[in-house]
């Protein structure tokens, strides 16, 4: 049997901050409330444990090598606060990408205590338009409901980014989400119509939201409009250099439930040099992620970062916090995790003041951040 354990600080509930004693083993097991106002700006701060839908790679490391690779990454990104994630392949040739996804499946076996729990795979690519790369190789594919539901077999899919313009994708969004898919548009050509057009079918989500896509033109609206004048739901990287702060406090006017997502490579928690990205290769410098051509190559943010600048544009602290795990467990029905509430996986991280990460909770094990 664990021993219960306990936390005192601010704590962020799901009826707002509250000053008190948070009880856990696996589980939350109860909130001892001291003040309901939770007031108290010089105390530890007790969010739910981060969770990210968009994770290439880290320390050194990159998805698409396969094998047991996406432990290490689980791992490393636990020691930024993170607690659940979803391993994100990269448009490759098909066997790579099987090879990517047994792999996933076989830390998903086995996974440990003290690393994030990986709950299935975001399919970025192959099914993206090569007019939208982005980072991504030209190896692209059109989509099949046969060729899902083979690599679904291998691996859950969670998340499925589609270029919905690309021949039968918007036909097919509607057998996607009957198997539990959340379909995104993203890395996409197409226009203002194909994205609201794809919204009907079925689609729920939009993947780094202004990145990889076209734009916001009054005249010409494209995909990025769309979810701004449609979206409930799309995912945005924070890292202040894929989007600017401006952009990012517009998208969080416009859309409801945007939340943070650091499509991070193996360059993360690594210092600058040369990494892989899939079958590319690109390189860190003073914190930002490039192929060779200078184009943005992912990045090497970390979810507590993710946080801190959500909180540096003008979010306030329990919203940013919303946008780095509440919204993503709604998002992907994840009912035990992403609130600090009874019942629920004691998946915690504990800041100080300055939102400096301090302790990492998984399922209630401690993971050393340092």
């Amino acid at each position: 049997m664990t021993a219960i354990r306990s936390l005192f600080g601010r704590i962020l509930t799901p009826l707002g901050w509250r000053r008190g004693h948070v009880h856990f083993d696996q589980q939350l097991r109860t909130l001892e409330v001291e003040d309901h106002a939770g007031n108290g700006g010089d105390l530890p701060i007790i969010l739910p444990g981060f969770i990210d839908l968009h994770v290439h790679g880290a320390a050194g490391v990159d998805l698409m090598q396969g094998g047991d690779v996406a432990r290490r990454i689980a791992h490393t990104h636990a020691r930024y606060g993170t607690t659940t994630l979803l391993g994100t392949t990269m448009t490759a040739e098909y066997g790579e990408i099987e090879n990517a996804l047994r792999g996933v499946a076989q830390v998903m076996a086995t996974p440990d205590v003290d690393a994030a729990q990986i709950i299935g795979v975001h399919l970025e690519g192959p099914f993206i338009s090569p007019q939208r790369l982005g980072a991504q190789p030209p190896r692209t594919l059109e989509a099949t409901l046969e060729s899902v539901q083979h690599l679904h077999a291998l691996a859950p899919i969670k998340v499925l980014t589609i270029a919905p313009e690309i021949g039968q994708h918007t036909a097919l969004i509607p057998a996607l989400a009957a198997m539990g898919i959340r379909v995104q548009i993203g890395h996409s050509a197409g226009t203002y119509e194909d994205a609201v057009a794809a919204l009907q079918a079925g689609a729920v989500g939009f993947t780094h939201l202004f990145n990889g896509m076209t734009g916001v033109d009054h005249y010409k609206p494209g995909i990025a409009a769309a979810a701004l004048a449609h979206a409930e739901y799309a995912e945005l990287i924070p890292d202040l250099q894929h989007v600017h702060r401006g952009a990012i406090r517009m998208a969080v006017r416009a859309i409801p439930r945007l939340y943070a997502v650091t499509d991070a490579t193996a360059a993360t928690g690594m210092p600058d040099g040369e990494y892989a990205l899939g079958e590319q290769r690109v390189h860190k410098c003073m914190g930002c992620v490039r192929l060779s051509t200078g184009s943005l190559a992912g990045s090497a943010l970390t979810m507590d970062q993710a946080l801190r600048n959500l909180v540096d544009v003008g979010l306030d602290l329990a919203d940013a916090s919303q946008r780095v795990s509440t919204i993503q467990a709604d998002y992907l029905g994840l009912e035990d995790r992403g609130r600090i509430a009874p019942g629920l996986r004691a998946d915690m991280v504990v800041l100080d003041p300055q939102l400096k990460l301090q302790q990492v909770w998984i399922a209630g094990h401690p993971v050393d951040p340092n």
